[in-house]
C-alpha cells in the first residue's frame, strides 16, 4: 500500500496492523454499530464474526487533503481545491488513492495465497474508535490462512 501510485506523488494514506486487543476492540465496536442500525445492519456482525476469525486485520485511511491542483481540476464538483477544502468535502483523488493502495495490499496477499476481503465495516468501526486518528476515510482487510476461508460463506 505504502508504494502504491499515488495522485501527484502525495501520500495521504496510513496503515496500521491490528491484532489481539485490537482486533477484540474493532469486533465489539462493529457488532455495537450493527446492533444500533437494527435489521439493515446485520452485515455488520457478520463481518464482525468474519474479523474475529482472522489472523490479523490491516486498515488503511486516507486525508481529506487537497493536491493543490486548483481550479485546473475540479473533479471533486467544487470551483477548486480551496472551495472543496472549505465544504469539508474529500478531494477526488483521495478515495482513488486508497482504492489503487487497497487493490495492490489484496493482490500481493492473494499472490501468497492469504485469504482476505476489503470491508468498509472494518473502516467505520476504526475511525469510531480513533485507530487512525484524524484519518477520516478507513478501509479494512481481514488476513486469514486456515483450511477454509472465513469469506467464503457469507
Amino acid at each position: 500500500m505504502r508504494t502504491a501510485p499515488k495522485a501527484c506523488g502525495i501520500d495521504h494514506l496510513e496503515t496500521a496492523v491490528l491484532t489481539e486487543g485490537d482486533k477484540k476492540k474493532l469486533t465489539a465496536e462493529m457488532r455495537r454499530i450493527g446492533e444500533s442500525l437494527g435489521e439493515e445492519g446485520d452485515f455488520f456482525i457478520r463481518d464482525a464474526n468474519n474479523v474475529e476469525a482472522s489472523g490479523a486485520v490491516v486498515i488503511a485511511g486516507a486525508k481529506y487533503e487537497t493536491r493543490g491542483l486548483g481550479e485546473m481540476c475540479s473533479l471533486c464538483g467544487f470551483d477548486g481545491c480551496s472551495a472543496c477544502s472549505g465544504a469539508g468535502a474529500a478531494c477526488v483523488f483521495t478515495p482513488l488513492d486508497l482504492g489503487i493502495a487497497l487493490g495492490s495490499a489484496v493482490a500481493l496477499v492473494a499472490d501468497n495465497r492469504v485469504d482476505s476481503r476489503i470491508m468498509f465495516t472494518i473502516g467505520k468501526a476504526a475511525a469510531s474508535l480513533g485507530f487512525l486518528g484524524e484519518y477520516k476515510l478507513i478501509m479494512g482487510i481481514p488476513l486469514s490462512v486456515s483450511g477454509k476461508s472465513p469469506f467464503f460463506d457469507r
